[in-house]
């Protein structure tokens, strides 16, 4: 059956301001990651985008190396984008990046024009559309001088292929410049995304107060530190965890002490009416400065639980002390 979209999917979900634009994004995001990849079921990757979409979720987040296969994620995305959202098109915002290994050789990796303008070419190709809302450089790049990455994002833009840019994984002074650089080329900066989280709090020293001052969006990715900070891993490793069985989040990382602080948040957070999740959404979103949260999802339950937390997102003082002294507690 054809896809119609739920009438009231805006009621609940708050929009804010992307920095010093008049773009609002959702206070969820969806990212797609490794979720989207040719070895997932088609059909569940369809539920999530609907009942993503259905609850108010308009930004869905793409790289050129999402997969696998490296490209799968954005084309599985356009293939139902195709099917069941070309008339919600102008209701989405789609954003994608480029700066990590894409393919072989010497222009299918980094910062240069001549990557960066080539891998946003195949990625409109895949998503099927001619131009994504936001587009990312991924990552910084050691050897491209800055100026030439940002006059590709600014190019970009004059070309029509993305209506904003943003940059990723960018340290504060080198994220300063980069803001500069397109400043002065009169494309500015509209977002960064950070790697953020209660176990990993780096972007407050510095970069969000840097983004608060010029004006720029902030979206968290990886905001539940790869899982850690959900109920899954309260009691141990289990077997059919990402854990056991994904690098993207080494065992080594579940150390005692982490687990250990862990369990003490999930004991705040059942205090508050909330799973360790929600309440980990919630702490990033406690202040403006972040515009949204990026979630991974392999299951439609789990978009539910982030929604979930829409329905307490305030800390009182004490809650906000006390998350302090676990999350510094040496244990």
């Amino acid at each position: 059956m054809p896809y119609i979209a739920n009438s009231h999917r805006y009621t609940d979900m708050e929009y804010r301001l992307c920095g010093r634009s008049g773009l609002r994004l959702p206070l969820i995001s969806l990212g797609l990651w490794h979720n989207f990849g040719e070895n997932k079921p088609q059909d569940n990757c369809r539920a999530m985008l609907r009942h993503a979409f259905d609850h108010g979720i308009t930004h869905f987040d793409l790289a050129n190396n999402y997969g696998p296969p490296p490209g799968a994620a954005e084309s599985q995305f356009g293939r139902m984008l195709q099917q069941d959202f070309l008339p919600y098109r102008d209701e989405m915002i789609i954003s994608s990046k480029a700066g990590f290994t894409m393919w072989d050789g010497p222009y299918g990796d980094w910062g240069s024009k001549k990557y960066l303008i080539a891998s946003l070419n195949q990625s409109l190709k895949r998503i099927g559309v001619d131009y994504v809302d936001i587009f990312y450089h991924h990552r910084p790049d050691p050897d491209t001088p800055l100026e030439e990455t940002m006059s590709a994002l600014d190019l970009i833009v004059r070309q029509g292929k993305a209506l904003y840019v943003g940059i990723s994984n960018y340290p504060e002074a080198i994220a300063k410049e980069a803001i500069d650089i397109l400043n002065q080329l009169g494309t500015p900066c509209l977002i960064h995304q950070p790697r953020y989280s209660m176990l990993v709090r780096e972007p407050e020293q510095g970069l969000l107060d840097v983004l608060e001052d010029e004006g720029v969006g902030s979206i968290a990715y990886s905001p539940l530190a790869g899982g850690i900070l959900t109920d899954r891993y309260l009691n141990g490793i289990p077997p059919d965890s990402r854990a056991a069985g994904n690098p993207s989040l080494p065992p080594e990382r579940l150390t005692s002490s982490v687990l250990a602080k862990v369990k003490k948040l999930n004991e705040l957070a059942l205090s508050r009416g909330q799973k360790l999740s929600q309440m980990s959404l919630a702490w990033i979103l406690r202040h403006d400065r972040i515009t949204s949260v990026l979630i991974g999802a392999s299951r439609v339950s789990q978009i539910d639980d982030a929604l979930g937390m829409m329905a307490n997102r305030q800390f009182t003082q004490e809650e906000l002390k006390a998350i302090e002294v676990i999350l510094e507690d040496d244990i």
